[in-house]
């Protein structure tokens, strides 16, 4: 027996990838392709929704669909934990469906992000550069801000950057400087940097193709249908 799904954005880059992996897949059929001029009732016939819209338009589709009894994966950027926070009351009022929130499924992001909690511990001096495609919406990244608040979120002290009053010195996320890049020739790349006394320590991810986001997707997809309540983030999906 298949899952239907539909997606949202669907015409974008990202759509195209997850409807073309929905479509290849032997255990989903693709039910609805929503794009700009589309009325979100569209999204009923399915079993479930994966939202790869806009930040601008993801809240209210998260909205209809948990009210419609949807279970719901957010792959939109844009979704901090204090905007994840505001919808949590609507999302316990509805136990019945089950919402995943990833800015990025990416394996590789996923362990790199990981690893970066494991050494935040031991180094005081924090910064991450992202550099994305020109064509990329919203700075800081999506999965810049959540690998920042999960740094900041495992450290017993928190994060004093010097001069961060500074424009040049970055946007402060969970106390860790967050520096953007946009440029032709780029598809994402994430540095976590990390000072000690006498050393620094550098974790790299790059995306070369958005091929890396295959495994991801479909494994979050998968995690979706019988599931009650939230889940935040790829490693949380593949137990890291």
């Amino acid at each position: 027996m298949t899952t239907s799904v539909a997606v949202v954005g669907a015409s974008g880059k990202l759509g195209s990838l997850v409807c073309r992996l929905i479509t290849e897949s032997e255990d989903f059929e693709l039910a609805a392709q929503l794009g700009s001029s589309s009325d979100l009732s569209e999204m009923l016939v399915a079993d479930i929704v994966v939202d790869v819209s806009l930040p601008s338009i993801s809240r209210k589709v998260l909205e209809f669909a948990v009210e419609n009894g949807k279970s719901i994966l957010i792959g939109t950027s844009g979704w901090s934990a204090e905007r994840i926070n505001q919808v949590e009351p609507l999302i316990d009022q509805h136990p019945e469906v089950g919402v995943i929130f990833i800015s990025n499924f990416s394996l590789g992001s996923a362990l790199s992000a990981h690893l970066a909690t494991l050494a935040a511990k031991h180094f005081d001096s924090i910064e991450i550069i992202e550099a994305h495609g020109i064509h990329k919406v919203d700075s800081p990244s999506g999965t810049a801000v959540s690998t920042a608040e999960r740094i900041g979120k495992v450290r017993d002290q928190d994060i004093q950057a010097p001069h961060a009053d500074q424009r040049a010195r970055g946007q402060l996320v969970a106390g860790v400087p967050v520096h953007s890049l946009r440029m032709e020739g780029v598809v994402a790349k994430q540095d976590v940097i990390f000072g000690g006394n006498g050393e620094t320590v550098t974790i790299t991810h790059t995306t070369l193709s958005d091929r890396s986001y295959e495994a991801g997707i479909m494994a979050a997809i998968r995690a979706l249908p019988g599931l009650s309540g939230k889940i935040v983030g790829l490693d949380r999906v593949i137990s890291l």
